[in-house]
């Protein structure tokens, strides 16, 4: 059957068709139907089965013979280290892991947050909460200590796991004191915490409070899965809210697995045996979903990667480790591709290695712009599949399904929506608009299983970001429409559109024209404030390595270039060239604070930006093209 057959099969019958997906899993005890809407407009699937996350991530595959398969690899070209992890040696570790938690109390419900660099042990962590019934709570490792007292305020933990450190290219990033000072600033405080000692740097444990890794499993029993109902926690996962308070995105353990089994099976096209990396972080929902469990619910082969895509140690060890460890399906961000393509813009290290595995790169976390998916494209041989997806929903609501069918690709399109979403384009009064049509990207009531059903103990907040705003459907927050094919088009996010003298644009759009230009590895646009024309787009450009062409004459080129593209309509006139742009360590460009500073606002820098140094350069290159407006007139 073809991608359209299986999608209108699912429309015909959405219960049959998640419940066909659901004989996938293993149950402890089987769900009597799939969706439960008594509670409506908040809905939860497979709620009265009965099932464990780790026992279908780890123990399943050891009971079937496939034991001795490599589970993890971990790949660190920071510490030069390259280990894999088989499936029983992960079972062993997990079941001692789970039993030395639940020696100290650790039980089914209790909230335990995980705060850990990329190394398997962070996933080793994760399924041991997984095989108690635990809920966890991943907090990206290095994150601010204020940040991470919040989240510790927010969902109570029991207890806390922690690494000593984590790597960057050129230092040590010292976990430990900041989180002894996020314990101190925090008013619950968790019982206990596990620290795994790293070898470059051993950080100093507070007595009676801090364990380390290993001794705190010593002489320690194994335990067994705990099954939990359908509808019970697996996870919270802390979205950056607008409001400064994070949103903590809750995951049902049932929904979370069919979900992510079928997405494995269907959109990227792995099974049981094959290779999978996807060069994220476990403190991302990319890294939940497609480094952790994933991966290793379908029986795959998973690689963490503690590295960059440029500088460690050069552009490409992407390439040398899907060759070395023969990779099937590669997914990872715009951001870091574009990274790769401003150091090496002719592929040149691409053809260094062989590639003979790898069936098709996925890209995910920012809009992918054509240009890019071009290059990949030309110099991969290979599908390039952007699909859309956000925290909220865990898995993709629009791809191109490769595991069904190789759809044509659109260059700037994720392609069709999946089985379990019925996507909409919207204007402002909730109404549909025709093909082709910009308007804000809602999807019908209710979201498919392994989206979110609600917000941590903040069910009030969750409707009213989510469903207030259109009535019978999920806010996406992102804006775009959908072609006379049927395949969808993400532009900007909602707040990204910009009005021009009445005019609604897209700086997605903008950005497009921008990066087609040869000189330009990566742009952004913003709208700020004018005062004739209500905004007016202001284009960010960085430049590929080696270029020499005057900015001036770059700048003057993207211009005419916009014009004649979108038409003069977009009144683009303004565009400094800068050395980086801001964005989050998961490599979204942070144009709303960027737009700020364009307007002389106040802003906060966001706990997730990379490196606040860069808003200062923003604001410099900004000055120097005439803006914050009131200056100019001052």
């Amino acid at each position: 059957m073809g991608y359209r057959e299986i999608y209108a099969g699912w429309q015909a019958d959405p219960d049959g068709f998640w419940m066909q997906a659901a004989e996938a899993i293993d149950w402890d005890r089987k769900p009597s139907k799939a969706l439960f809407d008594d509670q409506a407009p908040i809905y939860e699937w497979f709620s009265d089965g009965m099932v464990n996350t780790c026992w279908n991530a780890v123990d399943r595959h050891v009971l079937a013979g496939r034991g001795d398969q490599i589970a993890i690899q971990h790949e660190s070209p920071i510490t030069l280290s390259s280990k894999g992890i088989t499936y029983k040696q992960l079972q062993d570790r997990v079941a001692s892991l789970a039993g030395a938690l639940r020696m100290r109390g650790v039980e089914k419900g209790d909230r335990v947050i995980i705060y850990m660099p990329m190394i398997p042990e962070a996933l080793e962590a994760m399924l041991a909460c997984a095989r108690l019934g635990a809920i966890h709570s991943v907090v990206f490792g290095g994150f601010a200590a204020s940040e991470l007292a919040v989240r510790i305020d927010d969902c109570r933990p029991k207890a806390i796991i922690a690494a000593s450190c984590g790597l960057e290219p050129n230092r040590v990033v010292h976990y430990k004191p900041l989180l002894d000072a996020a314990i101190d600033m925090a008013e619950h405080k968790p019982e206990f915490c596990v620290i795994f000692q790293r070898e470059q740097e051993v950080a100093k444990l507070v007595e009676g409070r801090d364990f380390s890794w290993h001794g705190f499993q010593y002489g320690v029993k194994p335990v067994d899965c705990v099954p939990v109902e359908g509808n019970h926690p697996a996870y919270i996962l802390y979205t950056s809210g607008t409001t400064g308070q994070p949103k903590g995105v809750v995951r049902h353990t049932a929904g979370h697995l069919v979900a992510l089994q079928w997405s494995m099976t269907n959109i990227y096209n792995i099974g049981p045996g094959d290779r999978f990396w996807a060069a994220s972080d476990v403190g991302w929902v990319v890294g939940h979903s497609y480094i952790c469990y994933g991966p290793l619910i379908a029986g795959a082969t998973t690689l963490v990667f503690e590295g960059k895509p440029v500088g460690t140690p050069h552009p490409g060890v992407f390439w040398r480790i899907i060759q070395n460890q023969r990779i099937k399906s590669f997914f990872t961000a715009p951001t870091a591709l574009r990274a790769i393509r401003r150091e090496d813009p002719n592929g040149e290290w691409i053809r260094r290695y062989k590639l003979h595995d790898l069936q098709a790169l996925f890209l995910a976390g920012e809009r992918a712009d054509p240009d890019t998916v071009k290059w990949a494209q030309e110099h991969l041989g290979v599908p390039v599949v952007d699909h859309w997806w956000q925290t909220e929903t865990g898995w993709a609501i629009a791809a191109n399904p490769i595991g069904i069918e190789t759809l044509p690709t659109k260059p700037g399109s994720p392609s069709v929506p999946m089985p379990g979403y019925d996507v909409q384009v919207l204007d402002e009064g909730g109404n549909p608009v025709p093909a082709g049509t910009l308007g804000a990207i809602a999807i019908t009531l209710p979201l498919p299983p392994g989206t979110l059903p609600t917000l941590w103990n903040a069910e009030g907040r969750f409707r009213k970001s989510y469903l207030d705003h259109f009535p019978g459907y999920y806010e996406t927050g992102d804006a775009g429409y959908i072609d006379e094919d049927g395949y969808l088009y993400i532009m900007a996010r909602t707040d990204d559109v910009i009005n021009v003298a009445g005019h609604r644009l897209s700086t997605g759009a903008m950005e497009e024209v921008l990066a087609s230009h040869p000189d330009v590895a990566e742009c952004a646009v913003i709208g700020v404030a004018d005062s004739l024309k209500g905004q007016a787009p202001v284009g960010f450009l960085c430049l590929k390595a080696g270029v020499a062409t005057p900015h001036d004459k770059v700048v003057s080129d993207v211009v005419r270039l916009v014009r004649d593209k979108i038409g003069p309509v977009a009144a683009f006139k303004s565009a400094c060239v800068v050395d980086r742009l801001p964005k989050t360590r998961s490599g979204k460009i942070l144009r709303a604070t960027m737009a700020k500073i364009a307007d002389g606002q106040p802003f906060k820098a966001p706990a997730t930006i990379d490196d606040p140094a860069i808003l200062d350069e923003i604001r410099d290159a900004l000055a120097g093209i005439g803006y914050p407006e009131a200056e100019k007139k001052g």
